[in-house]
């Protein structure tokens, strides 16, 4: 399988599980001992408006591969509305999470975990 011929969009749903494993396993590991703590923490940095803003934070950061993926993913024909969100936060959301599905799928583990630390810093 040539990863640079997935869309945008199949990177994304890749991403999205990657980076969700990887802030549930940091949230176990931390000091939280109640599972509803666990969800609300999980949320707060799996969310699109979080997602959004670490993208925009990662934009100086990305190689020329990487931001040619993130205006792709950008650009992708979304065929559903962001529940809560706005929709320029969601497509930057969908752009962080293709970055990371195709870091994981290209077996760049370290640019992957830079990116997924950097995600999670505040915490």
């Amino acid at each position: 399988m040539d990863i640079k011929t997935l869309s945008p969009l199949a990177l994304a749903y890749v991403g999205d599980a990657i980076h969700t494993l990887f802030v549930r396993e940091k949230v176990i590991k931390s000091d939280i001992k109640k599972l509803n703590d666990y969800n609300k923490t999980c949320s707060r940095f799996c969310r699109a408006t979080t997602q959004s803003k670490v993208l925009d934070k990662l934009l100086d950061k990305l190689d020329g591969d990487e931001l040619d993926l993130v205006r792709k993913a950008r650009n992708a024909k979304i065929h559903h509305s962001a529940k809560n969100s706005s929709l320029v936060d969601y497509k930057k959301a969908t752009c962080f999470e293709a970055l990371i599905g195709y870091l994981y799928l290209t077996n760049n583990k370290e640019r992957l975990n830079e990116f997924l630390n950097f995600s999670m810093e505040e915490m």
